[in-house]
């Protein structure tokens, strides 16, 4: 998941990062309303997490122009005016959540995710595929009930494919994800970690999970197995072609 964090304190800006980097968030952070419009716009953001009072301007301003400009992604205020007035602004500007200051970790981690889990049309935290489970909370994958040890990338990249199941993600998506364009690897490392994943779940008993696009990328789609699998094959020929 990569979360756009709007926070002019720099010091509770990196506190905020590091605990939603330990459940492993890629965090932007941004110190003013411009800068967090600019980045919204140019990436891909599963979450954005905006604080209420910025230098040059207002949390609900930043919401509000947020949403003129297109972008839905959830987007959760943090402030410390805890009045009914101010959250009921919050949320009517454009906001999903809105959390007083100061605040549990833990409770922002759970509030994003379920933000971000309910955007992408999930109202549970485990998303099951035939007999693949992926547990959103506690970072799991099972298939068959049987755990399934992957890396910290191998699951950022199932999480992904699953969250966004049916959409063709290309490598630029995975790695916007993934490392936030900062010291980004080459491309194909992408297709080196979808492999290494591909035998991983085969192995489980979970095959054909992930489909190739050929030109475009990869993709899950709703159900699993052979036939899900060859249904990906129409659509490679036609971007050949």
């Amino acid at each position: 998941m990569r979360i756009l964090l709007v926070e002019d304190d720099r010091s509770a800006a990196r506190g905020i990062a590091f605990q939603l980097q330990q459940h492993r968030m890629v965090v932007d952070l941004a110190d003013c309303g411009a800068e967090a419009l600019e980045l919204a716009r140019l990436y891909d953001y599963d979450a954005v997490v905006v604080d209420l009072m910025l230098p040059d301007m207002e949390g609900y301003e930043v919401v509000s122009k947020l949403r003129a400009s297109r972008v839905e992604c959830p987007v959760l205020m943090l402030s410390a005016v805890s009045r009914t007035q101010a959250k009921v602004r919050g949320l009517s500007v454009g906001a999903d959540d809105y959390l007083s200051k100061p605040f549990e970790p833990d409770e922002l981690v759970a509030r994003l995710q379920a933000m971000i889990r309910r955007s992408k049309g999930f109202s549970q935290p485990r998303i099951q595929l035939g007999a693949l489970s992926l547990d959103l909370g506690a970072k799991e994958v099972a298939v068959q009930g049987q755990a399934v040890h992957l890396t910290g990338k191998e699951y950022a990249i199932l999480e992904l494919l699953l969250m966004r199941r049916g959409t063709v993600l290309s490598k630029e998506n995975f790695l916007d994800h993934l490392y936030g364009g900062m010291d980004e690897p080459d491309s194909k490392i992408i297709d080196v970690f979808v492999c290494k994943l591909r035998k991983k779940l085969q192995v489980a008993g979970a095959a054909n999970v992930i489909g190739t696009v050929w030109g475009r990328g990869y993709i899950v789609r709703d159900g699993s197995g052979p036939a899900a699998h060859r249904a990906i094959l129409p659509e490679m020929r036609l971007s050949a072609a």
